[in-house]
């Protein structure tokens, strides 16, 4: 692994504790989650993916409160890593959580009509079944 990619997953961890513990804002959103953290090869910039499941009034709180905690959270990891240089850091949201679910979702609607299609299908041949074992009573 790379050193960028260590320091990546260092901020990471580090960016999630302020999160939780430290940011006392009321309009950051209680499934606020950092799903990954990408650093530049030179340590000067770092991507912070951020997510939360929610309206978009959620999400934009989110990366409001983001944008005006930099400073603290850059000052936090100045603390805790070991940089000469600490990098930017810009924040994105990151929508694959939610995307996730919407997908779920869908998978499990396609099932249940699969579901529903195969039982209405066996009950048709159960009829038809009867139907020829009564004709051929009739016989």
């Amino acid at each position: 692994m790379e050193r960028h990619e260590r320091v990546a997953e260092e901020i990471k961890k580090v960016i999630s504790q302020v999160i939780q513990r430290e940011i006392s804002d009321p309009r950051l959103p209680l499934t606020t989650t950092v799903t990954d953290v990408k650093v530049s090869r030179d340590l000067a910039y770092a991507t912070i993916f951020v997510s939360t499941l929610g309206d978009r009034e959620d999400k934009n709180n989110l990366l409001e409160v983001m944008e005006s905690a930099k400073g603290f959270m850059r000052r936090t990891l100045a603390r805790e890593l070991d940089l000469r240089k600490v990098p930017e850091l810009r924040f994105k949201l990151d929508e694959s959580i939610e995307q996730g679910v919407k997908m779920n979702a869908l998978i499990d609607e396609v099932l249940a009509r699969d579901a529903e299609f195969k039982r209405r299908q066996a009950a048709s041949a159960e009829a038809s079944e009867a139907t020829d074992d009564a004709e051929s009573l009739d016989d």
